[in-house]
């Protein structure tokens, strides 16, 4: 069945939630979405309830709300409530999962070049610490992940299939569906950075294959900063022991014994920002209440369009890679750097991103380029945006 893209009366109740679209156009929504109205409310809420009450008092009054944080992003990404674990955000999320597996000395990380630069380091950091082995699969000619070379990686010592769904510096969108079929079939643990494609496009762990995903809230969900979330996949909860515990993490037991708790809240530290948690939460139900099918339509809807409109701009050279592409254009001026492009739309209360080499070691550096552009869409933002857009960079090149 073909799920049709939202309707024009759903993005102007978008733009309505979302009052900064009146002053600004924001095309950096791979930085920091901008949240709705409901989870402003919400997280201004539960602070004000914090100063009311008191901070313990708060949460226990916000019990219903905290869990069903846990119900709702299950129902998001296709898991179960115990198969989540809120965590204060993505890269932690992501670390949880990544330091607690056991690596021994000769086991080997198979990864691609969309990797974001805070999972590679802490490959680095492990191979220097545990001398394991990290296999890059290079990019097929859509520049995606070559899912042939990435069988051919595959070998007795390969532990992890790392992934990064969408990358912070392209439109790329990788195909994690088919990574999953490999990995199920080599019988290899696969852990999937989601944090640019959770609340950008739709996402099933099950239609995955990854036993571990990891996300943030400040971005495509446009929840508040600060909150993220794991999920780990009851089938492999216990090949996993948590870098770090605590009282929320653990039972203890006797003076000599604790145990770890029997779902993904052992991946979670007790102390936390609850009307983050709160915020999240509403963030989520708010997405899930529009369709992520129909929200992931226009998303990419609109980044097709920026592109073509891009393409027809002397000077301009998109820089996306990949098959298929998203809300995430990244491009390049003749003549401009990219800081100088942000900076001069900036004072047309535009807002993009620069994404730099810094962040994309094993990528951009190997195509020329220094930096790129990144304009990064969300469904509530218009076609009339992308016209102002474009002719302001148009403008740029007179």
């Amino acid at each position: 069945m073909i799920v049709p893209s939202l309707s024009e009366q759903d993005v102007a109740l978008l733009r309505e939630d979302t009052p900064a679209t009146d002053q600004l156009i924001h095309f950096n929504n791979a930085g920091t979405g901008l949240a709705p109205l409901p989870v402003l409310k919400a997280v201004k809420g539960h602070l004000d309830l914090e100063a009311n009450l008191g901070g313990y008092e708060a949460a226990a009054a916000a019990k219903l709300e905290l869990e069903t944080f846990y119900t709702s992003l299950a129902a998001l990404i296709g898991g179960r409530p115990q198969e989540i674990a809120y965590v204060e955000n993505a890269t932690r999320a992501w670390d949880m999962a990544f330091y607690g597996i056991d690596f021994r000395e000769g086991d080997r990380i198979v990864t691609g070049r969309a990797e974001y630069v805070s999972n590679y380091v802490a490959f680095l950091q492990v191979k220097k610490r545990k001398g394991i082995e990290i296999d890059i699969v290079e990019d097929d000619e859509d520049g995606q992940i070559d899912l042939q070379a990435l069988k051919a990686a595959i070998g007795p010592k390969t532990r992890l299939i790392a992934l990064t769904h969408i990358p912070t510096f392209s439109g790329l969108i990788n195909p994690a569906e088919e990574v999953g079929e490999i990995a199920r079939a080599a019988k290899v643990l696969y852990l999937l950075d989601a944090c640019q494609s959770v609340g950008q496009i739709p996402l099933n762990v099950n239609d995955i294959g990854c036993q571990m995903l990891s996300g943030t809230g400040r971005k495509y969900l446009r929840g508040p900063r600060g909150t993220g979330f794991l999920y780990v996949s009851d089938a492999v909860l216990d090949q996993l022991d948590p870098p770090f515990v605590d009282l929320q993490a653990t039972n203890w037991i006797d003076e000599h014994t604790y145990e770890l708790v029997p779902h993904a809240q052992r991946f979670e530290t007790w102390e936390r920002y609850v009307a983050g948690q709160v915020g999240l939460g509403v963030a989520v139900t708010y997405a899930i209440g529009f369709g992520m099918e129909r929200i992931g339509n226009r998303v990419c809807s609109l980044g097709a369009q920026l592109r073509s409109e891009l393409s027809r701009l002397q000077g301009v050279q998109l820089q996306d890679k990949g098959k298929r592409k998203g809300g995430i254009v990244t491009f390049s001026i003749d003549g401009e750097t990219p800081a100088q492009v942000k900076a001069r739309l900036s004072q047309d209360g535009i807002n993009v991103s620069v994404s730099s080499a810094s962040s994309a070691r094993i990528d951009l550096p190997l195509r020329g380029l220094d930096s790129v552009v990144r304009a990064s869409l969300h469904a509530f933002n218009t076609e009339a945006e992308i016209e102002r857009f474009v002719k302001a960079l148009g403008n740029y090149q007179e």
